[in-house]
């Protein structure tokens, strides 16, 4: 049995890992570490059996044998040194840190360390995205020409009410637009599953974006272009502003891939997943595109061996995260020069 830390409890903890890891056999969470005894006090709603620190060393000496870093993302790279430094092994939330740089420190510390540092994107357990990976290698649409990647959501709304009942802008909504926006938020998993799908790097991207709202650097929606050194062509499309401030929200959120073959196509919110082909068309089951619990199988998996397996690796992270992030920064300045001067020209 392993004994897992985590280093933050705030909402993706409660909502993902934590069923993920009590699903899980082989995992025991026992240890939680948050410097905001508020947060801890909410998770123990929750999860009362973990012990919960605010003292980062005596979380680290409290036995465990590998730490999930769930805390927002400018505080990642702090988070994965610290657990290096006490030869913990590692499993982080994206995006891995805020900049190219602190991502390429945080694979130094962990091999240097010679802890075990992987990416924390969930979309590649989804049996929808485990299907298409089977569909597309055995030749199911033929060879892959095309693929188009679509989230829009509200992401829960602009804004929300506090506890005194005055209505104030999200603090979910605000973290993440500040952290960069839906690109390098939710972003990196489709740059990730187009990357795996393919098994194919990416040659060139071109970006562009809209401000739905005004009030932050990053576009709340955004779109990418991104050929493979294969030749296929990915289109992704993202956006945190999609009836953001409706009363009814409404999400949309697909895969469509072309082939030389048919088409395969995914709806998450009709839970519509078809193959279409020179056979005939077959209907598959749908399911939601994330799977934590799967994602913890292969963690579990990935600590009995002491290698990444199944599991992306930090060397994934940074390139799904620096394609997502000098996208968003190479927007922001066609549109404010002064924003990022050094930023180049898509």
């Amino acid at each position: 049995m392993k004994k897992i830390g985590f280093m933050g409890c705030g909402v993706i903890a409660t909502y993902g890992h934590l069923p993920g890891i009590l699903e899980t056999p082989g995992l025991e969470l026992t240890s939680v570490y948050d410097p905001d005894p508020a947060q801890l006090a909410r998770f123990r709603e929750h999860y009362a059996s973990a012990r919960t620190f605010t003292d980062i060393d005596a979380f680290f000496q409290s036995g465990i044998d590998a730490v999930a870093v769930l805390s927002p993302a400018p505080f990642h790279l702090d988070n994965v040194c610290q657990a290096a430094r006490y030869g913990k092994h590692i499993l982080c939330e994206k995006p891995l840190a805020m900049r190219d740089a602190e991502i390429e420190q945080m694979i130094r510390v962990t091999d240097a360390a010679g802890v075990v540092l992987s990416a924390a994107f969930c979309y590649r357990f989804s049996p929808v995205a485990l299907r298409i990976k089977e569909l597309v290698a055995n030749g199911a649409i033929g060879e892959l020409r095309a693929m188009r990647l679509i989230y829009n959501w509200d992401l829960h709304g602009k804004f929300e009410t506090d506890a005194s009942g005055a209505r104030i802008l999200s603090p979910r909504r605000v973290g993440r637009m500040v952290e960069g926006g839906p690109m390098v938020d939710c972003g990196v998993h489709q740059i990730d599953l187009a990357r795996w799908w393919t098994g194919s790097e990416f040659t060139r991207y071109t970006a562009s974006g809209a401000w739905i709202d005004q009030d932050y650097q990053a576009p709340d929606h955004m779109w990418m272009h991104l050929d493979h050194a294969n030749g296929v062509h990915t289109a992704v499309e993202m956006s945190f502003a999609y009836t953001h401030t409706a009363r009814d929200p409404l999400a949309h959120f697909s895969y469509h891939l072309l082939g030389t073959d048919g088409l395969i196509r995914f709806d998450r919110d009709d839970w519509h997943f078809e193959l279409r082909n020179s056979h005939g068309t077959e209907f598959m089951g749908g399911a939601s595109e994330k799977n934590f619990t799967g994602m913890y199988h292969a963690w579990r998996d990935a600590l009995e061996s002491g290698t990444n397996g199944d599991l992306p690796s930090a060397h994934d992270g940074l390139l799904v995260t620096r394609i997502a992030r000098s996208a968003t920064e190479r927007v922001i300045a066609a549109r404010d020069p002064a924003a990022f001067p050094a930023a180049a020209v898509l």
